[in-house]
């Protein structure tokens, strides 16, 4: 039994089942740092619950990039005060993000008093000595439990540690599964002014390209139909190697694995891409026909003030030079709305832009002071109820964008991954290449878990309905 690469001796009793609950907020990255502490915690003797009530051990894999999110968090930790009065020798930990920032985690220390564990993001291969040392220091059943691992080679232990480790070690269990995730970077080097990211996830560092090899072959050959790529910033993979090679290079050494596949990615940053790069999505059978491409703003003053490093006009170039060559192929992107300073002058560029983008869908977000970023220390002069309308009417055009890119595969086959959809019965839904949804009724599950060739036979806004014609196993 091995904790990532470092061996266990234990003799866990078969019949005692630990229960444990993870709940991940934020982005794919965190999705894909909860599936390495999921292996961790299987590791060591674990089940995995999805009712916290009657977990022994819940962690929480925060998200700090806004507040909205870190409010949620403190909200969930707060309501476990009652859960751990009735069950005292339950093991609450929070993770991630948010315990990267030293405010954070005094306020968890202050606020949240029966919190057991903080962690930060690197430092996912010593939770088994974390939760060790909880047991260790109770008079409690579970200390023998914890001494099963006595064996265990630790390293040393630090809540803010940004990358003075090696990501190689992290890799992550994911046999029998049709889509996952695959970190291929760590951390941030651009500094927008708006984002926490580079502050609690540390400095760009990327894998090798030999190890993502290895991984992803094998997730190959165990079934893995979908794979998505994480980072970032993806764009800039490799800089930090010395065996330079970059991100198209990765994505050729990649998708010539044999097997049936496709890979997605994100996320991508403008500044950073290239021409070789949408030749290579444009022509690759293997690499889905989506971008995510996050854009912020549309006011070239509010991109600078963002540092973004690019202009509008530089972005617009990137669409259409892509559009040019694959005209179906579909962009999503992020906006931030009431940046400090931003007019509605200013507004409106981002809507002319979104006009012209043509995106099949945007995530859109009211800017979000975050403590310690060079935007936290600018004046918000936008009023709340003001980003509110401004947002209204976005998302008001981007309905009406939307539903008309959606409207462009009715009638078309498509090429569709199948899952189940929940409580739903004979009804499966599945994305095609494009990143579109696409529902079906009166599936079988013999095809679930497959690709197959569907018939887009309806379409209601954001909403593709289709049928079976045949399939791929």
């Amino acid at each position: 039994m091995y904790i990532m690469d470092v061996p266990i001796k234990t003799n866990i009793n078969k019949k005692i089942k630990y229960l444990a609950f993870i709940k991940t907020y934020g982005c794919q990255q965190n999705v894909s740092d909860s599936e390495k502490i999921e292996n961790v915690l299987s590791a060591m003797g674990y089940q995995i619950t999805n009712v916290k009530e009657e977990a022994d051990f819940i962690i929480f894999n925060s998200c700090a990039v806004r507040k909205n999110a870190e409010l949620r968090v403190f909200g969930n930790v707060s309501q476990l005060r009652k859960l751990k009065k009735k069950k005292p020798n339950i093991v609450i930990a929070i993770c991630g993000c948010m315990t990267q920032q030293s405010h954070i985690v005094k306020k968890i220390r202050k606020d949240f008093e029966f919190v057991d564990i903080i962690f930060g993001t690197n430092t996912i291969e010593i939770l088994p000595k974390l939760i060790k040392s909880v047991f260790l220091k109770r008079d409690i059943k579970n200390k023998k439990f914890a001494q099963n691992f006595k064996d265990i080679n630790f390293k040393p232990f630090e809540i803010l540690q940004k990358t003075d480790i090696s990501i190689e070690n992290l890799p992550c269990k994911k046999e029998n599964k049709i889509k996952t995730f695959i970190s291929i970077m760590h951390g941030c080097n651009n500094f927008c002014s708006y984002c926490i990211v580079p502050y609690v996830r540390g400095r760009e560092l990327s894998r090798k390209s030999e190890s993502l090899l290895q991984e992803f072959e094998k997730l190959v050959k165990t079934g893995c139909k979908e794979i998505t790529l994480l980072g970032q910033n993806v764009n800039s993979y490799g800089k930090t190697l010395d065996k330079k090679i970059s991100f198209t290079e990765l994505l050729r050494l990649l998708t010539k694995i044999e097997g049936d596949f496709r890979i997605r990615f994100m996320t991508s940053h403008p500044k950073d891409v290239s021409k070789e790069l949408i030749d290579e999505i444009v022509s690759n059978k293997k690499i889905c026909k989506h971008i995510h491409l996050p854009v912020q703003s549309g006011s070239n003053k509010i991109l600078e003030k963002m540092n973004r490093k690019y202009t509008r006009e530089k972005y617009l170039k990137i669409i259409d030079y892509t559009r040019k060559k694959a005209p179906e192929l579909s962009f999503t992107s992020d906006i931030i709305v009431g940046f400090p300073s931003e007019t509605y002058q200013d507004f409106e560029e981002t809507l002319s832009l979104v006009k012209e983008a043509k995106f099949s869908s945007l995530f859109t977000f009211i800017y979000s002071k975050r403590k310690g970023t060079l935007a936290a220390d600018m004046r918000d002069n936008v009023p709340y109820q003001t980003k509110i309308q401004w947002l209204n009417e976005l998302l008001k055009i981007q309905k009406n964008i939307s539903s008309n890119f959606y409207q462009k595969f009715l009638g078309k086959r498509v090429r569709v991954l199948l899952e189940k959809e929940k409580n739903k019965k004979n009804i499966a839904f599945g994305k095609n290449s494009e990143n579109l949804t696409v529902y079906i009724e009166d599936c079988s599950e013999f095809l679930l878990g497959k690709f197959v060739q569907v018939k887009i036979i309806s379409q209601n806004n954001r909403v593709l309905r289709g049928k079976i014609l045949h399939k791929n196993s």
